[in-house]
């Protein structure tokens, strides 16, 4: 478990603003990402970006969840359980959704055997991505593992599911313009889809801190 009771409460209100800022840099990067992702993506009919787009709307949703609360803390002086409980599960809504999104969009498009356009803008997108985003989601774990804060783990669990698909849908649109291979962008979305179920599940039950916390140094 998080070494929670050996923070002094400086030390809580400090990692709890740190939180706050990280889940404000979240709502802000992906609002621009997202609109910039699922317009490139409807123009070149490539599903996967265009999840990808979505998905940076719902992290951004998670984000404001939980910077919310965690303002609200600050306010306060102490977290409201009931409420934080509530938010957790709505944040893991978000997992559903964006699994189910690109589950359906993803046999449509296997089904309409469209092949989508070359996106040169796309893939400079996913590699901003691939960049930016695993230093975020390990800061909020960082962050979260020494609050033992379930909301903010599943704030990085929202940003990790975002470094997995940049990694999968620049795969996925590298090798359709190499192979031309349609299938490549759906069944990119099938693997995203199966682990959001999974870190949705996590976050509705609340065993974030525990999972996250077995793989700790």
């Amino acid at each position: 478990m998080a070494e929670t009771t050996t923070l002094t409460d400086v030390e809580v209100e400090r990692l709890t603003r740190r939180g706050l800022r990280l889940a404000q840099f979240t709502v802000g990067y992906n609002v621009v990402e997202g609109a910039v992702a699922i317009t490139v993506g409807l123009m070149a009919g490539l599903v996967s970006v265009v999840g990808f787009g979505i998905d940076s709307g719902i992290e951004s949703i998670a984000a404001v969840l939980v910077g919310l609360r965690l303002a609200a803390r600050l306010r306060h002086g102490e977290a409201d359980e009931a409420k934080e409980r509530r938010t957790l599960k709505a944040v893991a809504v978000t997992f559903f959704i964006l699994a189910a999104y690109v589950t359906f969009e993803g046999i449509r498009s296997l089904i309409d055997g469209e092949a989508p356009d070359s996106s040169p803008i796309s893939i400079v997108l996913l590699v901003a991505s691939v960049m930016i985003m695993p230093a975020l989601a390990a800061l909020k774990r960082k962050v979260g593992l020494r609050l033992g804060d379930n909301l903010i783990l599943a704030d990085a669990a929202e940003t990790r599911i975002c470094v997995l698909l940049s990694i999968s849908t620049l795969i996925a649109v590298g090798l359709y313009e190499v192979t031309g291979a349609v299938w490549l962008d759906p069944v990119a979305g099938f693997v995203i889809a199966a682990f959001a179920i999974h870190e949705g599940r996590e976050a509705w039950e609340g065993e974030l801190v525990e999972d996250d916390d077995d793989g700790d140094d």
